[in-house]
């Protein structure tokens, strides 16, 4: 008899059998394995509610926590219940009277007891967690330092108001560690929302309104922050880079910042030429102290200093202002930068150089 291979059917065709079923089960638990480190990828990062920097975002965390288990130990029990009712058993036979005491106990228990039960835990552990947000004396009756924030769209404008001289910046927030902050918050064109998800809730900017919340970070770190209400087509492009330093850091910050000696424009050295580009094109719209107060668009004072463009489009790195000036309506369409398609590519590239040198 003619011996015919695994690999052959009849006739000598070529048959596939498939992986063995080891190796079958060792893809499904490497697939099993990948989906859940993906899922747990969401429970870290400068953008999750469930790893908490600060002491409002830690009480957030908590109760979504408590409210996960309490829905998770009723859905068990209700999906209990729902399987015993199919259970095949003697119906029992009551009585109209008793019929109507079982019906009562449900709808007292189920209707009114639990719900009641689930909103006074909510209200007991949810007021203090929101308590935490709101901008009320502190114990020690010094008032905590302010940090105004303003919405457009789609950057962020953020100014520091203090006796010793406002400081202004765009799309950058710096705040000093361990100590609590109020944020007033307000809109300019649209509703936004301002969210640093590690550190707290999140408020809505009203134009013609100022919303006040309180966020503490307990230490130094980077922390992502997000517009959370639809504000149009660059919604999603609208992302904040907030920072929190040691409070000796944060000073120094500041000060850097007061003391920026200001663009003059009669000097002559290599800039000369993108300095009297950025006065005839830009600097109706951009402030660059000593040089420009156009008042439409994000401050540039600092720009070089900062670590990202267009509000998170791009990273701060060398040659990024010359390319978001030449690409700015591609990276990010939309934004109510006009493009400079007029402009020669060594002008925007010049204009691009020392727009990056701008820095304490």
């Amino acid at each position: 008899m003619e011996s015919v291979s695994l690999s052959e059917g009849r006739g000598g065709r070529r048959v596939n059998p498939g992986p063995p079923r080891r190796a079958r089960l060792e893809g499904a638990g490497g697939a099993v394995t990948v989906a859940l480190a993906a899922g747990l990828a969401g429970c870290s990062g400068s953008h999750s509610i469930l790893d908490p920097a600060g002491p409002a975002a830690r009480d957030v965390a908590w109760l979504w926590w408590g409210m996960l288990v309490g829905f998770g130990l009723v859905f068990v029990a209700v999906v209990a219940l729902w399987l015993a009712a199919f259970r095949p058993r003697e119906r029992p036979s009551h009585s109209p009277e008793a019929e109507r005491r079982l019906g009562l106990r449900w709808i007292l228990g189920g209707g009114i007891l639990l719900p009641g039960v689930s909103i006074l835990l909510l209200l007991a552990f949810g007021v203090p967690a929101g308590q935490r947000l709101l901008p009320l004396p502190l114990p020690g009756g010094e008032p905590p330092r302010v940090i105004e924030v303003t919405g457009h769209q789609w950057w962020w404008e953020v100014r520091y108001p203090d006796e010793a001289g406002e400081v202004v910046t765009a799309n950058h927030l710096v705040m000093p560690a361990g100590e609590p902050v109020d944020f007033h918050v307000t809109g300019a064109d649209v509703i936004h929302a301002f969210w640093v998800p590690r550190l707290g809730g999140k408020i809505d900017m009203i134009p013609g309104r100022i919303n006040r919340i309180r966020l503490e970070a307990d230490v130094p770190g980077v922390f992502g922050a997000q517009c959370a209400e639809y504000c149009g087509v660059q919604h999603a492009h609208m992302q904040l880079h907030l920072e929190a330093v040691p409070p000796e850091a944060f000073e120094a910050w500041l000060a850097a910042r007061r003391d920026l000696e200001p663009e003059s424009p009669d000097l002559d050295d290599e800039h000369a030429s993108a300095r009297d580009t950025f006065a005839a094109q830009c600097a109706s719209c951009h402030r660059v102290a000593g040089l420009a107060e156009g008042d439409i668009g994000p401050d540039l004072t600092d720009l070089g200093a900062r670590a990202t463009l267009g509000a998170g489009t791009l990273a701060m790195e060398e040659g990024a202002v010359a390319r978001w000036l030449a690409e700015h309506q591609r990276l990010k369409p939309g934004n109510r930068m006009p493009a400079h398609d007029h402009l020669a590519p060594e002008d925007l590239a010049a204009l691009g150089a020392w727009l990056e040198t701008l820095a304490p």
